[in-house]
């Protein structure tokens, strides 16, 4: 008896058995079948969850604390040191804090992209929180910004109304605004900027999203001193005057230099009112008159003369800041998202705003299917202005991503699709390679869902996660080409009987097969701790496993119906 024939008998058995009975290839057929459907239903049904890349634990993480404009820089850093408090009583990890207020902080990798640098003003400050290191402790850094942010807002918040405060951490992918931004554009930037209100409603009412901010301003009552050029003639002053009396009371400003001898230089005497004196008690017109009618000016003649006696004040709207985009009025709505993907709270928000802006007597149209297939065309059925919310941040970086490996994955399957036709000279033979390695798919779905049964965080089926997918469309189908040539060359050579051949075939090519999976198995179980690689590991170990399964029961079963063998 040939020496194949003693290798793996009872597993030849196996397979024979099962070729040999219609029932029995029909059971294995459904069952591969049912398991498909099944781990590709897990995804629409969200028992397992896509996300660009899962949350990365550090050692640092940033408060921005943005008071409404208009704010002193008094108001800000009360609810900045309100935010200090707060971390400190609420977290024991915390090694030091450092405010940075009026200012953005030292540029780090979130700061680059959300415009720390460009911060300048008495409404904008930053804190940065330094943790201990990440090895040392149990709980991941984006576990405590999630049970910190409630806490913190809760107190602070309200300490000046409408003021925002945002959790930023590290991003684990590419470099985004937020985690969502929606895009405003229309004419004119008021009917921009009330459209931009409605729009944070609706995604401050959608689950899992927080750290919700228009980045435009408020307009706010502001005062403005005009001088009376004639009175002040009249009054024996010069504009000069006023202007120095005014910004020497509140800005302060050097008025004479001492001399020192040590060090051989001049320091400079500086004067301003004291904080109490020159802080207003509430934003009225009248107290502002009260706090400069106490200030005078002395004229040529010696004579005292009142302040409020020469300037003009003047109520007045600010004037906010107009962004523009590819020329077009546009103001940013951005939203973060607490330890979820991005997907699935645009996708509730936007049908959210759909319903919400028909309601309101817009007509509302949808993108085709495209980069921008989520954004929303609106236009005033009553004034027809026309409006577009574009969706955009780590949640189109996260659709590109996945469409991109997609086209990737189809590539791939078509490639080696038609390598095996011009190899086997049969449609039919390399649609059984090919089938046999798609279906690997089963085996890195269920991983996924089996590594968020085991974990403690959600384990997202991730971009890694897909490039792991594509990468075992090579490893499946060397298998399946494994058993094919295998049972051919029994065919031809030693004329045996097609099942049995088949038989033969999986029970030799088995030992190689597992041995093969295994290798890969202790190589990728490295990766599958890792943050980031977490999925490319997952993806490797379960697919392979789906891999050994459908090659060595299922690509048989396909092998004996195939007329081309």
């Amino acid at each position: 008896m040939p020496h194949h024939k003693h290798k793996g008998k009872k597993f030849e058995r196996f397979v024979y058995n099962i070729l040999n009975t219609p029932s029995k290839k029909l059971l294995v057929i459904v069952l591969i079948f049912l398991a498909l459907f099944g781990s590709v239903m897990m995804i629409p049904t969200k028992v397992v969850l896509a996300k660009m890349l899962p949350g990365k634990s550090a050692n640092t993480f940033t408060v921005y604390v943005t008071t409404p404009a208009g704010s002193s820089i008094e108001q800000t850093k009360k609810v900045s040191e309100c935010v200090v408090d707060s971390l400190l009583k609420h977290e024991k990890h915390i090694t030091d804090i450092e405010p940075f207020i009026g200012e953005g902080s030292p540029l780090d990798y979130a700061g680059l992209v959300k415009g720390s640098g460009m911060k300048k003003g008495e409404r904008f400050a930053e804190i940065v929180v330094n943790l201990t290191d990440k090895h040392e402790r149990d709980i991941k850094s984006f576990t405590m910004v999630h049970n910190l942010r409630p806490l913190v807002k809760k107190e602070c918040g309200n300490i000046v109304q409408n003021t925002n405060i945002s959790f930023i951490e590290q991003p684990a992918g590419p470099p985004t605004l937020a985690s969502i931004v929606v895009e405003v554009y229309g004419e004119k930037n008021d009917d921009v900027l009330k459209l931009s209100k409605e729009v944070e409603a609706i995604l401050k009412s959608t689950p899992k999203v927080v750290d919700v901010d228009v980045m435009s301003e408020d307009p706010y009552d502001r005062y403005e001193l005009v001088p009376l050029t004639d009175k002040i003639a009249k009054s024996g002053l010069s504009v000069k005057q006023v202007n120095e009396i005014l910004y020497l009371a509140f800005k302060g400003m050097q008025v004479a230099v001492k001399n020192t001898i040590d060090l051989n230089d001049q320091i400079g005497i500086f004067v301003t009112l004291s904080k109490k004196t020159k802080t207003l008690n509430n934003s009225t017109l009248s107290e502002l008159r009260a706090k400069l009618s106490q200030l005078y000016l002395m004229n040529k003649k010696g004579m005292m003369v009142p302040l409020t006696e020469v300037v003009e004040i003047v109520k007045m709207k600010s004037e906010p800041t107009i962004y523009h985009k590819d020329l077009k009025t546009m103001v940013n709505v951005v939203a973060e998202t607490d330890m979820e993907s991005q997907v699935y709270p645009l996708i509730e928000a936007r049908s959210k705003m759909i319903e919400y802006f028909k309601n309101k007597g817009y007509d509302v149209k949808t993108a085709p299917f495209s980069t921008y297939m989520f954004d929303l065309y609106l236009k005033d059925k009553k004034t027809g202005k026309e409006f577009l919310l574009r969706w955009d941040g780590e949640m189109k970086v996260t659709l590109d991503t996945f469409r991109d490996l997609g086209a990737a994955f189809i590539a791939a399957l078509v490639l080696i699709y038609l390598l095996l036709v011009i190899y086997y000279k049969s449609f039919g033979l390399a649609g059984i390679v090919l089938g046999g390695s798609f279906l690997s798919i089963i085996g890195v779905i269920v991983g996924h869902w089996v590594a968020d049964l085991v974990t403690e965080d959600t384990f997202f089926l991730t971009a890694t996660s897909l490039i792991g997918f594509i990468a075992l469309m090579g490893i499946s189908s060397r298998n399946s080409l494994l058993l094919i040539d295998f049972a051919k060359n029994l065919m031809e050579e030693k004329g045996i009987e097609k099942r049995r051949a088949i038989a033969i075939a999986s029970a030799t090519r088995a030992k190689p097969i597992m041995l093969t999976a295994i290798a890969i198995i202790l190589g990728s179980a490295l990766l599958a701790s890792d943050p980031i690689f977490g999925g490319l590991g997952v993806a490797l170990i379960s697919g392979t496993v789906a891999a050994v399964i459908v090659s060595l029961i299922f690509v048989p079963v396909l092998m004996d119906n195939s007329k081309a063998l």
